[in-house]
């Protein structure tokens, strides 16, 4: 199983691989002749795909009797967790500072507007 996020997202960045994985985890175990016939790819292509899943640690196999089955690894998105956090916390931080700044703007814009209101009555009393 690969610990890289950036493995992970180049794998599941590529839309057949995204498909067969999405299938594999809705479907559980399946061969590869049977991720072949909805999908529109050759055989040879689909076991192309699923071999960068594999190393990717994003799908496991198993022989029983003459076929493989594959089945996917939820395990494998771990190192999106991580590296997703990172991401997370960088936008988590920027909303609060946001919004820091937003209601610092609001207490300064409201004491503008009282200012600038008092100013008008003012002027309307000359």
């Amino acid at each position: 199983m690969s610990a890289d996020p950036t493995v992970v997202f180049k794998t599941l960045g590529d839309p057949t691989q995204c498909a067969i994985f999405e299938r594999l985890s809705r479907d559980g175990e399946l061969t590869a002749h049977a991720l072949t016939a909805p999908s529109g790819v050759s055989q040879p292509a689909v076991t192309k795909h699923l071999s960068a899943l594999k190393l990717a640690g994003l799908v496991r196999d198993r022989r029983h009797r003459r076929e493989t089955l594959y089945r996917a690894e939820p395990t494998g998105l771990a190192p999106l967790i991580g590296g997703m956090s990172v991401f997370a916390n960088f936008w988590h931080d920027r909303f609060n500072r946001l919004e820091d700044f937003l209601k610092r703007t609001k207490r300064s814009g409201a004491l503008s507007r009282k200012h600038r209101d008092r100013g008008m009555a003012d002027e309307e009393r000359l």
